[in-house]
């Protein structure tokens, strides 16, 4: 069956959505792919690695 052989019907459309409900936001403040895990970056730091490698001329 092909896609558009389907009738004009959205489901989605015809479901009830109540907005009463007083769990919290509907929508996050921030979403996943907007933190730095989302974005590839590590959590851990590598700070203390990089001060006790540096050469001894940077002193």
């Amino acid at each position: 069956m092909d896609i558009l052989d389907q009738p004009d019907h959205d489901a989605d459309a015809e479901r009830t959505v109540d907005f009463d409900v007083d769990d919290g936001p509907l929508l996050p403040e921030q979403t996943r792919d907007d933190t730095e895990r989302g974005w590839g970056e590590r959590t851990d730091s590598n700070d203390d690695r990089l001060w006790e490698d540096r050469p001894p001329h940077w002193s």
